[in-house]
């Protein structure tokens, strides 16, 4: 089945499902946890740097894992390219809530098949992180001289995700 567009699980507008416990596995609301594809949180060089460039989110929304991968990578691409190993990029949150989607019957004879999925609760189909208004979801950590490759990674990285969010530059 193909993915859903962000608009249909973009919004908070109930609590998270995230209840997954290994050591309790009777007491789980999910009983397989969907993966996630953000797997690296961490670029870059480890030293110490002048000014921190941050995205933050300027509502409430919820961003699919796949939509934060698409965004880390298409930043990191264009830091590394221009400034090879000259940064240290950071990727904030964490994608902990569980989206449940409940999967309709097309065609002829759907009405009578789809019937009793009026307020069913769906099976689990990926991972999301909840933002909140003002958080960090996004941080590059470079030189002064190299500010606005990094206002332009960061400016690439949101294009990638749903919602308005603004740069703010930290420090020198």
């Amino acid at each position: 089945m193909k993915l859903r567009p962000a608009r249909c699980v973009r919004g908070l507008k109930s609590q998270p499902w995230a209840r997954y416990s290994v050591k309790k596995p009777r007491k789980n609301y999910i009983k397989a946890l969907p993966h996630t594809s953000l797997l690296v949180f961490k670029m870059g060089s480890e030293k110490e740097y002048e000014n921190t460039i941050a995205l933050e989110s300027d509502q409430y929304v919820q961003l699919r894992s796949n939509a934060l991968e698409a965004a880390r990578q298409v930043a990191n691409k264009h830091l590394e390219s221009n400034l090879v190993n000259d940064y240290k990029f950071r990727i904030l949150v964490y994608p902990h809530s569980v989206i449940r989607e409940k999967k309709r019957a097309m065609g002829a004879g759907a009405d009578r098949i789809s019937q009793g999925m009026t307020l069913s609760f769906g099976s689990p189909s990926s991972v999301a992180a909840r933002v909140y208004k003002n958080q960090r979801i996004f941080e590059v950590k470079i030189n002064s001289q190299n500010k606005n490759i990094g206002r332009e990674a960061m400016k690439r990285a949101a294009s990638k995700l749903s919602g308005t969010y603004s740069i703010r530059v930290y420090g020198g």
